[in-house]
Parts: structure tokens; sequence; C-alpha cells
């Protein structure tokens, strides 16, 4: 393996300062699954909001398919401008309680998984990170008149056990998060991470309300006070847009009925069964979810369409 080092570029800081030892580090990448635009979200309101100090960068030219994976840039008629870069960075931020803590976002790398984690891994020695978390937003069959869901795992059990809505054993697409997750914990790191659930029919607009969640879930494990008051005031506007939406769409009303129906039968569990399955373990009808959700989108305004396709 190349120097996992040499993918790390330092701003002009004391590293060895003592305001940056033992921070606590939440990572947002973006990959695969970016259900509600979740991850653009919530990495608009914390860099807008929490004076952001940028501590290091990663070389994205050896990380990035740029062929699959294209950057955005502008075209002004007779000229390109405004390329924007692919940016891996990891901030400093200080939240509403004047704590510090380290934030690590960008796109998920395409390309050398293990050396990028062991650099991961080597600023978290150098830095003395107490607990690392890390989120994501997944598309699932359930409603959006209920709380969201919540998938939680990692090795601190004080942080995720009692909360998960839905908890398989199955063998799943990995992310680089996920990864690096896997390597905190063989380093005896502490590590948690959460996969918020995002109705499926409104997993590919602009949905505020899963960024709330994934901003209190984090904000709590991290013991951090996180900016959401703009979130939840967009997230009222949208409730009501949608509800509009719906009466007006039989065959969503009567999807979004189902899944009530379904995820109020589980909630009294002891132990919750998935929601991705009915009481006999039929997987629900594929097509009839999709027809029923394109029928409710086409309907449905796309905010921020092209924020999951940001770097």
């Amino acid at each position: 393996m190349l120097d996992p080092q040499s993918l790390i570029r330092f701003e002009d800081h004391n590293l060895d300062a003592l305001e940056l030892q033992g921070l606590d580090l939440l990572i947002g990448l973006l990959g695969h699954a970016d259900a509600g635009h979740a991850l653009s979200q919530v990495r608009s309101e914390l860099l807008e909001s929490l004076n952001p100090r940028l501590i290091a960068s990663f070389d994205a030219d050896q990380l990035i398919n740029y062929r699959e994976r294209r950057p955005q840039i502008s075209f002004l008629g007779d000229s390109f401008a405004a390329y924007q870069q692919p940016r891996l960075e990891l901030h400093r931020l200080t939240d509403g309680l004047e704590q510090d803590f380290l934030f690590l976002t960008g796109p998920e790398p395409d390309l050398a998984w293990e050396r990028v984690t062991s650099a991961i891994l080597g600023l978290v020695d150098a830095f003395n990170v107490g607990l690392t978390v890390s989120f994501d937003a997944v598309p699932m069959p359930v409603p959006h008149t209920r709380p969201l869901g919540v998938t939680a795992h990692g090795n601190r059990k004080d942080l995720i056990e009692g909360i998960s809505t839905w908890s398989p054993t199955a063998e799943l697409p990995a992310s680089l998060s996920s990864l690096i997750e896997v390597r905190l914990i063989e380093a005896g790191r502490d590590a948690v991470g959460y996969s918020l659930h995002v109705p499926h029919y409104l997993s590919e607009a602009e949905y505020p309300q899963v960024a709330v969640g994934v901003l209190e879930y984090v904000g709590a494990a991290l013991k951090l006070g996180l900016p959401t008051d703009q979130l939840r005031e967009a997230g009222r506007d949208l409730g009501a847009q949608i509800a509009e939406q719906v009466a007006a769409t039989p065959e969503v009303a009567r999807m979004v009925e189902n899944f009530e129906e379904r995820f109020d039968e589980h909630v009294p569990e002891t132990e919750r069964r998935s929601l991705l399955v009915t009481a006999d373990a039929e997987v629900p009808d594929g097509e009839e979810l999709a027809l029923a959700a394109e029928a409710f989108l086409s309907g449905y305004p796309q905010t921020g369409g092209t924020s999951a396709k940001e770097s």
C-alpha cells in the first residue's frame, strides 16, 4: 500500500495544538445512498452555521473516477468557468454550546478505500479522537406520517441499544463509512453510525425531516447543540405540500395507509421486525410501489435536484 498520509494536505495550523486534541469526529460522505438528500442538507447547515475552519483535505485526483462521476462546470455562452472540484475535507466546527468537533465530509472516494481508511485512522490517532459517528439515509417502504425509523450500529451499546426500528442480518453493498467503522472498532476505537429511513416515495426529493433526524441522532451521540430550526421550518412547509399531494393521488394515499398499518403493527413489539416485509414475509410489490411513487413524484416539486450529485 502507498503511504496513506500522502493523500492528505494539511492547512497552516498548529496540528499539535491542544484545542485539536480529544475532539469527536462526525463523518458524512456522499455515496450510493443519500435518500431525501440528507447529506447535502446536513453538510450545508453545519458548514454555513458553525464557523468551519479547514484542517485538512484529501487529494481527490487519486480517489475519484471522473469518468463515472463527472464534476460540474458552468458554460457562460462562449466560455467555461467555475469548475466544481470534488472536495473531501476535514473541518473543525463549533456548535451552539461552544463545543468543538471535527467534521469529515465530501464525496465518497471511488478508489483506494483501504488507503483512505488508513489515513483517517491516522488522523484519529494523531488528534486522539474520542468518538467517531457516521450517518446516511436509505429509502424504505415506511410512511411519512410516522416518526423516522433508524438502524443504529457500532460498538457503543449505550448509543445504539433500543433505538433501531430495523436490524437485519444481511449482505449489503459496503460503503466507505461502514469500512471505517469496522477498522475503528478493530483498532479499539469507539464508533457508531445511524442510518435514517426515508419514505421510498420521497427519497429522490429534498426531505428536510431526514436532515433534522440526522442532526438529532448525531447531536445526542456527540453531546452537541446542532442547528435544526431552519430545517424544521422547511419540513413544516413541505409537510403541507405532501399532504395535499397525497390527498390528490389515491394510489399513493392507499400506499401510505398500508405502510401506516404495517408500521403501527410493529411498533408495540418488543423486538421489531423488518418493516420491509409483510406478516407473511413477502416484500411489498415493487412494480406497484414504483408506479405509485412515480405518480406521486410527477406532481411533486423536486427541490435541489442536482444536489445528490454534488461533490
